[in-house]
């Protein structure tokens, strides 16, 4: 024998799927293979509904982290998760708008059979206590700085620019919101401009020190809520101000789609906010909850 052979061994080459008949699993095989796993079903749940860190979904889960991460790793993989980085840590999120229509619809199945269950349950509950801990820490912070808010903030970034150029572009009889107005520094500059002032505030401490700046304009009505529920009106105004507040709001999809409703159809918000950034440290010092945001991903929102 020469040592050559006719049959299988490393080197041979066996006929290929197209000469052998054979086909390609459809993709229908791999969403299952992925969605078929309870911890992801229940992960991507989640992130369909929040971004959220990786200890976050820990939580919700109550699974190690270990577990979730490499979870984590298979959902985004198959395509199914994003993530961006924010500081040192990562926000993943669900890839809605990119996954195809019929694996949309597989997953439809699977999310209703997942929130049946008793799991489903549970974590819908520690979701909303994970949300509710991001307002309640951006809460505290306001409660305790509110004196020294403007000194703070015009450390950080600077004196506030000069409004009294826009003035120009507002009307007469128009009415602005002020969404996250803090100590009224931005309904001050606006009021004297336009007939009425409606400036929208979550933290008491940071609504009393509002009500001493604004005492002196009688078309500024101060109400207490968050911008993801907001107290107004639909289409109520005719522009609205969102100035250096989204990164201190636990749901910052939501607070935007809250402030296209509160407008006129035609109407415009100016928005103000920082770009993505890794000062970590603005947490504790300033109250932030993200640290800032990426244009496209505000136009996202926004659309």
């Amino acid at each position: 024998m020469n040592g050559s052979s006719d049959i299988g061994g490393p080197a041979s080459k066996g006929p290929t799927a197209a000469e052998s008949g054979a086909t390609l699993p459809p993709p229908i095989v791999g969403w299952m293979s992925t969605l078929g796993d309870p911890t992801r079903a229940r992960i991507l749940r989640a992130a369909e509904r929040h971004e959220l860190t990786v200890a976050e979904p820990c939580r919700i889960l109550q699974s190690p982290q270990s577990t979730v991460s490499r979870h984590l790793k298979i959902l985004s993989e198959d395509g199914w998760l994003t993530a961006r980085p924010e500081g040192t840590s990562r926000l993943y999120r669900m890839v809605g708008e990119d996954v195809e229509p019929a694996a949309l619809r597989l997953w439809g199945l699977v999310r209703e059979q997942t929130a049946s269950t008793p799991a489903g349950g549970h974590d819908d509950q520690r979701l909303e206590h994970v949300i509710e801990e991001r307002r309640a820490r951006s809460q505290e912070f306001f409660s305790s700085t509110a004196g020294q808010w403007d000194r703070m903030r015009e450390d950080l970034f600077g004196t506030r620019f000069d409004l009294e150029a826009l003035a120009a572009l507002l009307a007469g009889d128009w009415v602005v919101g002020d969404l996250g107005c803090g100590t009224g520094q931005m309904a001050a500059a606006v009021a004297p401009f336009v007939g009425r002032v409606i400036a929208v505030e979550s933290s008491l401490e940071m609504i009393d020190a509002a009500r001493v700046r604004l005492a002196v304009h009688d078309n500024v009505v101060i109400r207490s809520g968050n911008l993801e529920s907001l107290p107004i009106d639909d289409g109520a105004l005719d522009a609205a101000t969102m100035s250096l507040v989204l990164h201190h709001v636990a749901e910052p999809a939501r607070a935007l789609a809250e402030a296209a409703r509160v407008l006129k159809p035609g109407a415009r918000l100016l928005l103000i906010d920082m770009y993505p950034h890794e000062r970590s440290e603005y947490r504790d010092q300033m109250g932030h909850v993200w640290l800032g945001f990426e244009p496209d991903r505000i136009a996202t929102w926004l659309d």
